[in-house]
């Protein structure tokens, strides 16, 4: 009986503990998620406006700022801000140019290899055992297409005759110095070949460059400019060429190469303007030259041509022109001539620079632009670099013509 009572109690505890499981199981699956936990953040307080007094927590008493307990900090000095400046552009490398003496003598060579042509050809013709008429014409056509020109080319040839028919027999170094000896004279060799760059006044030497657009005028002027420092001669430049894109920073730049300065304005300005203010420097720095390189004037704009007559007279309200260089270009032969001609008409032609001399077999032209306008070729240009503009010797000259 005991036992059966025993068991009856454990099957009730048993029933009552499965059924509170399920109950309470139910219970937890119809009641909402709890909320997630929120950390306990005190948020600071906020900045008080101006004239208002900081809000001070209810639950905490008013605290004044003697009674704050506060470590006195002292402000670090702010340190200073540096700002790099802009390194200072370097100035450019003075040159030291090549002294002009024997310059021709050290571009010889280069010289007698574009003028082969004619020197060689007239010893190959005068070598002939017999100098028929139809010899003596292939000289004068030799002598034309070098551009000698054609009195100077006849006289030549008349000369030759003669002495041929005196001398009788003819070997090659007779005939070698005998036609060097009638070149060196139609060059006429008593000619003054020096640039004037030296003033009878108390002012520095005036040269002004003139020429047409593309035979080499400023850069022959910036060359001659490296002529005259290498001589020791302090020089001012005028870049009085204000039609031509760039023309003034072109001459700039020859000039900054060897230290001389540069005259200039604006594009487009009064090349008369500019050529009197670089007088006018020049003489307030005491320099030695002044070189003025003109604009490139087109020979048939009368307009151009007279403006360039211009410039001479507001530069000469300074000082006298010391010297006027017209610079030719050696390839264009007889065109040349006519510029020459043309220019001489405006201003007063004291020299001739020939250009690219090294780069035609038509050498005679000096001997043609020489007859021309009655003056010397006074420089030659002979390459493109800095120093292979060289002052003119007639005897060196042919010797390159027709091989030593």
């Amino acid at each position: 009986m005991e036992i059966v009572i025993l068991a009856v109690v454990i099957a009730v505890v048993v029933f009552g503990a499965l059924g509170g499981l399920v109950i309470g199981s139910r219970r937890k699956k119809q009641l909402p998620p709890p909320p997630p936990s929120v950390p306990d953040i005190t948020a600071p307080p906020a900045e008080p406006h101006v004239g208002e007094e900081a809000e001070t927590p209810r639950d905490e008493p008013r605290r004044t700022i003697e009674e704050v307990d506060l470590p006195l900090v002292e402000p670090e000095p702010s340190a200073p801000i540096a700002v790099e400046e802009p390194p200072a552009p370097a100035a450019p490398e003075i040159e030291v140019p090549e002294p002009t003496a024997g310059r021709l003598v050290r571009l010889r060579s280069r010289l007698s290899r574009s003028q082969n042509a004619l020197g060689k050809g007239l010893l190959t013709l005068l070598s002939r055992e017999h100098l028929d008429e139809d010899t003596w014409e292939e000289i004068e056509d030799t002598l034309l297409t070098a551009d000698v020109g054609v009195q100077p080319t006849q006289e030549l040839v008349d000369r030759l005759r003669e002495r041929v028919k005196v001398l009788g027999t003819r070997t090659p170094d007779e005939l070698r110095a005998l036609l060097r000896e009638e070149l060196v004279q139609l060059l006429v060799p008593e000619f003054d070949r020096s640039v004037k760059t030296d003033s009878n006044l108390d002012t520095p030497g005036i040269v002004m460059v003139v020429g047409v657009n593309g035979t080499g005028k400023t850069t022959t002027t910036g060359k001659l400019a490296r002529v005259l420092v290498a001589d020791g001669r302090n020089v001012v430049l005028g870049a009085a060429d204000t039609f031509r894109a760039a023309a003034a920073d072109q001459l700039q730049t020859w000039g900054e190469r060897v230290g001389a300065r540069t005259v200039r304005g604006p594009e487009g300005g009064d090349p008369a303007s500019i050529a009197f203010d670089a007088v006018k420097e020049g003489i307030e720095e005491g320099a030695d030259v002044v070189l003025i390189d003109t604009a490139g004037r087109l020979h048939t704009k009368t307009g151009l041509m007279d403006e360039l007559g211009k410039v001479k007279r507001v530069v000469e309200k300074h000082a006298p022109l010391d010297e006027i260089l017209l610079v030719l270009d050696a390839t264009t032969g007889q065109n040349g001539l006519v510029q020459a001609r043309v220019f001489a008409e405006v201003v007063d032609i004291t020299g001739i620079v020939l250009t690219k001399l090294d780069g035609t077999a038509k050498g005679g032209i000096v001997i043609a632009v020489q007859r021309e306008l009655g003056v010397p070729v006074k420089l030659i240009g002979l390459g493109e670099g800095p120093d292979d503009l060289a002052p003119f010797e007639p005897e060196a000259f042919v010797d390159a013509l027709i091989g030593e």
